[in-house]
């Protein structure tokens, strides 16, 4: 697959303060990628950097093979920015317009109407009397204008209500579908869960895990092995080293573990009864502070 994202040994300093430290990875055409982290982690000075708004301390990083401020490479990428300031004077479709002239081969009004929900009405008024949501719309579909192969969004459902956030989403499996390479950067975990094929996931400035949801979630949260037991020889899981904790929910026994199968075998050695048996995966909340805490990487 091409490589669209190509990031090289990357650190960014600011008065002798790293803020990327040897940052490594690169991003294939059609990824879907989450870059993850605390505030203060380094994310959005990455983002910065890969669009040529920072110029890295040392490293390289290149775009489509090019570096990210030429004109060929600006062409091709989408950027919706979690503040959104948008031109004053405009109307939204003289504004979109304007935008759409400077890519040789941009969306059709038609085009970015469908994909953000812009009404016939916000395009009639002008930008700055736009309501938050109206302006997040408008910052999607001025990202889009260009048709670009990579889009890069930072924390772009700020603001949005549940139903204009799902509808966001949507819109970008869809891009995604299209072959469209998407980065993005959330503070809604379940987000990154539901629509990343990828996390990136950087704290104090370095890269601490990079893998697909489920492959940081197995790797470094608890799982469980769950069911419902009319047994009462539920104590006699305790004293198995694999078994960490058991407790009740919801009519529900789940026994906490980090190897899911020696469990199971167990269940059905000590004739636990158990039925409805399922196996719980943790949380990406969960993978994210264990991470984040304790700083451990994943190879």
């Amino acid at each position: 697959m091409q490589e669209v994202v190509s990031v090289k040994n990357v650190t960014k300093s600011f008065h002798n303060k790293q803020a990327v430290k040897n940052a490594s990875f690169s991003i294939k055409k059609g990824e879907v990628v989450a870059i993850l982290g605390p505030n203060g982690a380094g994310k959005t000075t990455t983002i910065s950097m890969m669009l040529g708004l920072l110029r890295p301390t040392s490293g390289e990083i290149q775009l489509f093979n090019q570096h990210p401020n030429e004109k060929k490479v600006r062409e091709q990428i989408g950027i919706m920015l979690q503040e959104v300031s948008v031109m004053h004077g405009l109307k939204v479709r003289e504004l979109l317009e304007l935008v759409r002239q400077y890519y040789p081969n941009p969306l059709s009004l038609k085009e970015l109407i469908s994909y953000t929900g812009l009404t016939e009405a916000d395009l009639k008024t002008r930008a700055e009397k736009l309501s938050g949501g109206q302006k997040r719309r408008l910052s999607f579909a001025l990202a889009l204008a260009g048709n670009p192969e990579l889009i890069i969004l930072d924390e772009p459902t700020v603001g949005m209500d549940i139903t204009s956030r799902n509808r966001f989403w949507q819109t970008i499996q869809e891009l995604a579908a299209k072959g469209k390479t998407i980065i993005f950067t959330t503070h809604y975990l379940q987000e990154a869960d539901d629509i990343a094929q990828r996390i990136i996931l950087f704290n104090k400035g370095s890269i601490i895990a990079d893998g697909t949801p489920s492959e940081i979630k197995a790797r470094l949260t608890n799982q469980y092995v769950s069911f419902h037991s009319n047994s009462g020889a539920i104590n006699k899981l305790y004293g198995y080293s694999v078994v960490s904790h058991v407790f009740e929910k919801n009519n529900r026994f789940f026994v906490q573990t980090d190897n899911t199968d020696a469990v199971l075998a167990l269940l059905f050695k000590e004739n636990i009864g158990a039925y409805n048996i399922q196996i719980e995966q943790g949380k990406l909340e969960e993978a994210f502070e264990q991470l984040t805490t304790e700083h451990k990487e994943v190879i």
